[in-house]
């Protein structure tokens, strides 16, 4: 019989919900202890876990003995403290939401934890996750003989409401590079298999929270923008971002090209915004398109819909928890998104703002205390072959 892992969650906003829910799909996995600070979240949060032991802090959290591991789904800027507490405290199997931090300056705090932590940290990267990224990742350099170029594109909705408003402003997000597209930075390590050298961005707020005003101050987050990445095996990568585009079939489009030919990856925004007058949503796909013999080949990808109904990631959270409960079980030794992983998606999402804010390309060495010989070594010891 398999042991039931108890976590400890800090954190029940939009995000820290579908955990709630998806870890309810797991065998052997329970909600033991949640926190909090807002009353109407730790309530929702209490319907989704009836069971869980509601706490008025994080070291009330790290208090209950039954716990297994954290999770932490606070918002981008809490991530750092709450991380130096629980290593502080009582350093349990983590699990950090991204963007793992907000500020270059956090690098300071978070250079100790890397070091001396004693138990795996995971950050979440859930679209690595979502059934047609998985599988254009694995298909990946067989359809195209080495992948050369890689654009990723996300024509989506603009930022939700959430508490206090936070993530209407830079300075609590890290900037719309870092908070949304994090994921889109680290899935292009992941599938060029290569680090970033130089960063180059345009980008502007255009439509969205132009009319807003939340404590006498105008929102600053950016809604649209182009970057382009160059990699140290010579690939480059180009991504864009647009958050007034949610009228778009699918909301994230991946293609990537080598001498061999092409693979897509089409992947529809969550079920809950498509209006039941068009019917079922899109089905997600992967196009195979080699150069030799021409033709084109479509796979559908269709998602469990328990798991839809669960989230807004495309089944990505379950299937990412599914591998996190096997690390803290001790069935893989080293997480499968590193703390280096996070770290360095973060890196590149405010070297984009930085490039976006001065119209300059900047050089990633060094950039938000990341240096290529470390990323390589990190690669080298945590990433699984692909």
């Amino acid at each position: 019989m398999t042991r039931t892992v108890h976590y400890g969650i800090i954190g029940c906003g939009m995000m820290g919900q579908e955990h709630l829910r998806n870890i309810a799909l797991l065998d052997g996995a329970q909600v033991t202890a949640v926190f909090d600070p807002d009353s109407q979240m730790a309530a929702t949060a209490q319907r989704i876990a009836p069971k869980a032991q509601q706490v008025g802090s994080v070291a009330g959290v790290l208090d209950v003995e039954q716990l297994d591991c954290i999770l932490i789904a606070s918002p981008n800027f809490c991530h750092v403290a709450q991380m130096a507490e629980i290593a502080t405290k009582r350093p349990l199997p983590l699990l950090v939401e991204k963007p793992l931090f907000t500020d270059p300056a956090d690098t300071d705090r978070l250079i100790p934890i890397k070091k001396t932590y004693p138990a795996p940290i995971w950050v979440g990267m859930e679209y690595r996750y979502m059934p047609p990224i998985a599988l254009f990742l694995k298909e990946l350099h067989q359809a195209t003989g080495g992948a050369r170029m890689l654009t990723i594109r996300e024509h989506r909705f603009p930022f939700l409401e959430k508490v206090g408003d936070w993530n209407r402003f830079n300075r609590y997000t890290g900037g719309t590079f870092v908070e949304k597209c994090c994921h889109f930075f680290d899935l292009m390590r992941l599938a060029l298999r290569a680090e970033p050298v130089r960063i180059m961005a345009s980008a502007g707020q255009s439509v969205n929270h132009l009319n807003e005003r939340y404590g006498g101050e105008s929102p600053d987050v950016l809604d649209n923008g182009y970057t382009i990445v160059d990699f140290d095996n010579g690939t480059r990568a180009m991504l864009e971002l647009c958050m007034f585009a949610e009228g778009a079939e699918y909301q994230e489009t991946l293609s990537a090209v080598g001498p061999s030919g092409k693979i897509e990856a089409l992947v529809p925004g969550p079920g809950r915004f498509w209006p039941e007058s068009l019917g079922s949503a899109p089905t997600p796909q992967v196009i195979l398109s080699p150069r030799n013999p021409k033709g084109p080949k479509k796979i559908d990808v269709p998602v469990d819909p328990v798991l839809l109904d669960a989230g807004d990631h495309n089944g990505a959270t379950f299937y990412q928890h599914q591998e996190f409960l096997r690390l803290v079980r001790g069935y893989r030794s080293e997480p499968e998104v590193s703390l280096m992983d996070g770290w360095v998606a973060v890196a590149m999402g405010l070297a984009a703002q930085e490039s976006a804010r001065t119209g300059q390309a900047v050089t990633l060495a060094g950039f938000g205390g990341i240096g290529t010989t470390a990323l390589r070594a990190d690669r080298a010891s945590n990433r699984p072959s692909q």
